[in-house]
């Protein structure tokens, strides 16, 4: 059975709470349990993780290449947009990565423009709301060796 891991960035702990215009009302609870939700009907393992923590994160990209992940989603929030830490640990684990987000970023504030991560991961999924994770889910699962 194929193993994605899901990764949650920097306040995505607020969603529900924080900025509704941008992220919505749910949590990452809900979101957690919708995915867990779809993997079992997409037939694969789905791990989840969120961390405020760039070390933290950077650790549990690596315990992904321990644990043979097939690919991640990253949700990296702010450190997407600086995180060279965070880009070169997905690059250790040599299975595609897709980054996405909540919100449109294109549409936001300009340094939210430009990602350190896109010109590495397989894809960029971004604008959908709650739905962009469902999006990245079912192609992680399309694209997963």
């Amino acid at each position: 059975m194929k193993k994605i891991l899901m990764l949650h960035g920097v306040n995505h702990n607020m969603f529900g709470q924080r900025n509704p215009k941008h992220y919505g009302t749910v949590t990452l609870d809900e979101i957690n349990h919708n995915m867990a939700s779809l993997a079992k009907d997409l037939q694969v393992d789905i791990a989840h993780y969120q961390t405020n923590d760039e070390g933290q994160m950077v650790e549990r990209i690596h315990q992904g290449y321990q644990e043979k992940v097939d690919a991640v989603i990253i949700n990296a929030g702010a450190w997407t947009h600086y995180s060279y830490a965070i880009r070169d640990a997905l690059e250790i684990l040599e299975v595609p990565f897709i980054e996405m987000h909540m919100s449109n970023v294109h549409a936001r504030e300009e340094f939210r423009h430009h990602s350190v991560l896109a010109e590495k991961a397989a894809g960029v999924i971004c604008g959908f709301g709650f739905e962009t994770y469902q999006l990245a889910l079912r192609a992680a699962v399309s694209i997963s060796h």
